[in-house]
């Protein structure tokens, strides 16, 4: 073999062996790399099966008395929305409507208690009460998104003192001020209808705020006792223009049911009607100053919010509403035959036609 030869096979053997060892390299390398890869990809994949079986899915009771509430549970939803509670991966809602029946509201506290849902939101000061009624030892809190009556609730305006927290509507605070805009309204107005529940959870401090402003301001306010649903068919058509100028719905949940029969009631006489909720203009009453629930039920998210998190219902105080409107229904002012000042035009929130 010439030394040519010699040389050219010598390069040959040690190329390939060279190649060899860099080619089992490559496969080393390539099977070390898979294996990471793998190995990432299970730690990927377990982290992300352990967040998903590690996110808690809340279950949360909405106690309510009357369709009118509704503004105030959907504007709490919204909210919740906007906090990252989204209905169906985080949060369930369990709702319910007694729609006055004082037996189904109860049933539906203590079903709600049965269930252990991890909260209750309520509407009104009606459905608060049969909540904290019923969670009474469970540990379960309970968020009104309004109350007409928060006395009636809470220790006091700091502190609840239990498992409550909650947003007030202001709804007994603003009587005199529904008597102030009547009077401005309809000037020649002394004698008010005023039906009411007897047995309400808000009859006492009704009564203190009437007995405290109507008089002041010329008012003389007959109360007209309604003790359920039914009771309004025989109720209504007593309250004529003969005897009455004026009806004023308080804040009571059984008022709030039979509104639209009382709304039609008034314009059949031609008498205004104040009501103690916004959302009864749209259903037929002349006119209210009152928060609006929508806005409560966003503003009583945010405590939600905080109890989830671990705040304790007892060490949040009792909120006011931010939101705090007057309302007119002037397709009513029409058929009334009643002339709006303009002063009180200019200075509504919201005029339905």
């Amino acid at each position: 073999m010439s030394m040519a030869d010699h040389l050219k096979n010598s390069l040959s053997k040690s190329v390939g062996s060279r190649r060899n060892k860099f080619s089992l390299r490559l496969i080393d390398f390539a099977t070390r790399s898979t294996a990471c890869l793998l190995g990432f990809a299970a730690i990927v994949f377990l982290g992300s099966v352990e967040r998903v079986y590690a996110q808690r899915i809340y279950t949360i009771g909405s106690l309510n008395t009357a369709d009118q509430f509704a503004d105030a549970f959907e504007g709490f939803k919204s909210r919740m929305t906007e906090l990252g509670y989204k209905q169906g991966q985080n949060v369930r809602y369990d709702y319910h409507n007694s729609k006055g029946d004082v037996d189904v509201l109860k049933r539906a506290a203590q079903k709600l208690v049965d269930d252990k849902v991890n909260m209750i939101v309520t509407t009104s000061t009606t459905a608060t009460v049969a909540a904290a009624k019923a969670t009474v030892g469970t540990g379960i809190p309970v968020v009104f998104l309004s109350a007409g009556n928060p006395q009636k609730l809470v220790k006091n305006y700091s502190t609840s003192g239990s498992n409550l927290a909650g947003i007030s509507s202001a709804s007994l605070e603003l009587t005199a001020k529904r008597f102030e805009l009547l009077r401005e309204l309809y000037p020649r107005a002394k004698r008010v209808a005023m039906p009411v529940d007897p047995k309400g959870v808000n009859y006492q401090g009704i009564m203190a705020e009437i007995q405290e402003s109507a008089p002041k301001l010329g008012f003389v306010v007959s109360e007209i006792h309604v003790h359920n649903v039914a009771d309004f068919a025989n109720v209504a058509p007593s309250i004529a223009s003969k005897s009455y100028d004026a009806i004023f719905t308080p804040a009571d949940t059984l008022m709030t049911v039979g509104i639209e029969v009382l709304a039609q009631q008034a314009i059949k006489e031609k008498i205004p009607s104040v009501t103690s909720m916004l959302v009864n203009v749209k259903r037929g009453c002349l006119m209210t100053y009152a928060s609006d629930y929508a806005a409560l039920g966003k503003q009583g998210a945010v405590l939600v919010d905080k109890i989830l998190k671990g705040a304790k219902p007892a060490d949040l105080p009792i909120e006011l509403p931010e939101k705090i409107l007057l309302a007119l229904n002037l397709k009513t002012a029409k058929a009334i035959g009643l002339k709006i000042p303009k002063e009180i035009l200019l200075r509504a929130d919201e005029a339905f036609e």
